[in-house]
C-alpha cells in the first residue's frame, strides 16, 4: 500500500516581529508551494529560510494542511 498523501504549505514573509508570525503585509505574503509529504514541505523549506537567513524579521512556515482538511483523521 502507497503511502498516504498528506499536504503542506510552505509560506512566509515579513513578520512584524521575529518571535511572532503576524506579517508586516499579508498581501506580501510568499507562497512557496504545497507538498505531498512533510519531508518534500521540510525540504522546501530549508531553502527558502536558509536563503533568508540574514534577515531576521522574514520568516518561512510549514502548514499541514491535511489536519486543516480533515481534523477528525
Amino acid at each position: 500500500m502507497a503511502d498516504k498523501q498528506l499536504l503542506h504549505l510552505v509560506f512566509g514573509g515579513q513578520v512584524t516581529d521575529p518571535q511572532s508570525l503576524e506579517f508586516k503585509d499579508p498581501s506580501k505574503v510568499d507562497i512557496v508551494g504545497i507538498y505531498g509529504s512533510y519531508a518534500e514541505a521540510e525540504n522546501a523549506w530549508r531553502s527558502v529560510s536558509q536563503a533568508n537567513v540574514d534577515d531576521a524579521l522574514t520568516k518561512y512556515v510549514v502548514v499541514h494542511l491535511h489536519r486543516m482538511l480533515e481534523p477528525d483523521a
